[in-house]
């Protein structure tokens, strides 16, 4: 099992934009460090669904559905997406300054490369975020 955090804008498709779709496709990722997480995502791998914007903060967990594939949005062909699937909301988002502000997170990729779209969390940073999120 991986952990990963996938970064949204709100506005263009939110946490209840995923929410009604159920299974959704995680696409438009142009990064190639983040297209490299995609990659090597597994089905069954959990993420956390991350409003940036205004809000900056983490408000739920999707799992992956579907592995890599061929990004439909991508003309060149050289950049692919997975599907997620929604599995539950925070009882309690989890701000970008709550994160900052805590020490147990210095070395996170959220705090420390705070624009990539797609992240690597690690199983005791996953554990930490949910319980603040209010998960049990």
């Amino acid at each position: 099992m991986q952990y990963w955090l996938l970064k949204t804008e709100p506005e263009e498709y939110g946490w209840d934009d995923q929410v009604k779709k159920r299974i959704g496709g995680w696409d438009g990722v142009r990064n190639t460090r983040a297209a490299a997480y995609l990659k090597r995502m597994e089905k069954g791998d959990l993420c956390f669904f991350y409003h940036t914007g205004k809000q900056k903060a983490v408000v739920g967990i999707v799992r992956v559905h579907k592995e890599a594939y061929p990004d439909k949005s991508d003309p060149t062909g050289k950049f692919v997406m997975v599907d997620v699937e929604t599995v539950e909301p925070f009882k309690t988002p989890v701000s970008l300054a709550q994160v900052k502000a805590d020490p147990r997170f210095s070395e996170m990729q959220l705090v420390r490369i705070a624009r990539l779209s797609v992240q690597k969390v690690e199983p005791e940073q996953w554990e930490a975020i949910r319980k603040m999120g209010g998960m049990s």
